[in-house]
């Protein structure tokens, strides 16, 4: 009873921090979103990334109510695909940022400092200089937070999925499409980590023209997080369908698996939406070329089938596991 209550006093406080950890994120953009272009540098472009913006903000409120769900009575009650799909898209989301702070934190370390010569801060159309910190500074407050509380959630509601091993899993009829569709996001995943490591070394075939020339270490860091996201989803996979290490347990596997297609199906989406929203036929500069997309799209079919074989994975094991107490049931009465 002692353990119990402070596993949800644990889980209860993450919540708590994970929803405070929203509220500046959500207030900026609540400001961009009523015309106010506090540290948004190019107060002209608001009206461009309305729709982003509004996007942005949703994501961010519906990860308030994920908190709120993983603490609440009426959270244990509902669907768990309800409450699955979004918080594997906000753990993509979270999880890539609490991969690639810290590198691009440390980066100067290793490769000395950036040259920012000519930037100043909020030139260019770019937001003022302290919004970086204040939003990645809340998004990894948020994503240890939240998927804190999701880890003791689940610890509750799905115990026994995490103890099992790979080689208890089911066989299936479904088992044959299943290691079909994982050797096929295996070899899109690979390609997406060549393109994202091709320009993450400097590349820049395939990029705006605008990026080509003013390609910051973020966005390099990010690719080479987006890199390691496909090759760790092309390795988990295929462990699980085939069964490669029956005796290892289940959870890590499928947490790999699980954060690595969140993170390409999330990012590839965001990407396609946000880029599509600025991208205009007549601003070259800015144009999106095909490669760009193309890779984008590859992220986001690699992250559905991840989703697919788990989902379909998951639901024979829960149905396996029902006939089975099913058939007991009827041995013992009878």
């Amino acid at each position: 009873m002692t353990s119990t209550t402070s596993v949800g006093r644990v889980r209860g406080a993450a919540a708590g921090v994970a929803v405070a950890a929203t509220l500046p994120y959500l207030s900026l953009k609540l400001l961009w979103l009523t015309g106010h272009s506090v540290g948004a540098g190019d107060s002209d472009q608001l009206d461009d990334l309305w729709l982003v913006n509004l996007l942005s903000f949703g994501m961010d409120a519906i990860a308030v109510l994920l908190a709120l769900a993983f603490v609440r009575p009426w959270g244990r009650r509902a669907p768990a695909g309800l409450l699955a799909f979004p918080m594997w898209v906000a753990t993509g989301l979270l999880g890539t940022i609490l991969v690639a702070l810290p590198l691009f934190l440390l980066s100067p370390l290793v490769l000395g400092p950036e040259d920012t010569s000519g930037a100043e801060d909020g030139a260019g159309g770019g937001p003022a200089g302290w919004v970086f910190p204040v939003v990645y500074g809340g998004f990894a407050v948020q994503g240890v937070a939240l998927i804190t509380t999701f880890l003791l959630y689940a610890r509750q509601r799905w115990a026994g999925l995490l103890r099992d091993r790979i080689g208890g899993l089911p066989d299936s009829p479904t088992l044959t499409v299943q290691r079909a569709f994982a050797c096929v996001a295996a070899l899109l995943g690979l390609g997406v980590a060549v393109a994202r490591v091709y320009w993450a070394a400097g590349g820049t075939a395939g990029l705006p023209a605008e990026w080509a020339d003013e390609r910051g270490r973020g966005v390099a860091v990010m690719d080479c997080v987006t890199a390691m996201m496909a090759v760790a989803a092309a390795a988990a996979l295929p462990l699980l369908v085939f069964r490669a290490r029956p005796r290892w347990r289940l959870r890590v596997p499928l947490a790999v698996a699980w954060t690595a297609g969140g993170s390409l199906f999330a990012w590839g989406s965001w990407q396609l939406v946000a880029y599509g929203t600025f991208t205009t036929v007549t601003d070259l500069r800015r144009a999106v070329p095909g490669l760009l997309t193309l890779v984008e799209s590859v992220q986001v079919v690699t992250g559905l089938l991840v989703l697919a074989v788990g989902s379909v994975a998951l639901v024979e094991r829960a149905a396996a596991g029902s006939v089975g107490a099913g058939a007991a049931d009827v041995e013992s009465t009878g």
